[in-house]
């Protein structure tokens, strides 16, 4: 069931000032007061077992890329996603995965995801507790 807007911002900024250890935000802002944030992208930062081979490891997961509607298809999402890329590769992150709406599958892919036979995934709503 949907919440109203203002819960929703309490409970969000809440989650945010809580995950800063795990998460990088990037945000678009523009120079004007009446919407001054038009887009963010959210970096999920994981922790991998070591591997014999490497002792930190480390992976992404690409969360939330969003672009207010009225600044859409003006390539700013593609620039978070390139930016959220940039900053993974300064972290050392080995890789960085997306799970995405099939309509936005093509975005990704122009800016340097692509599909994965290995990865795999299992959704918790379709196996009940037992």
């Amino acid at each position: 069931m949907p919440i109203n807007r203002t819960d929703f911002t309490t409970h969000f900024v809440t989650w945010a000032e809580q995950n800063t250890s795990t998460h990088r935000c990037l945000v678009l802002t523009r120079d004007t007061t009446t919407t001054p944030i038009i887009g963010m992208a959210w970096l999920a930062i994981l922790p991998r077992v070591p591997s014999p081979r490497a002792l930190h490891r480390m992976s992404g997961d690409l969360q939330c890329v969003y672009v207010i509607p009225e600044a859409r298809n003006t390539g700013l999402g593609g620039h978070l996603m390139d930016e959220i890329l940039a900053t993974a590769r300064s972290l050392g992150l080995e890789r960085v995965t997306v799970h995405s709406s099939p309509r936005a599958v093509p975005a990704y892919v122009r800016h340097g995801f692509e599909p994965s036979p290995r990865l795999l995934q299992s959704h918790m709503a379709d196996h009940p507790k037992g």
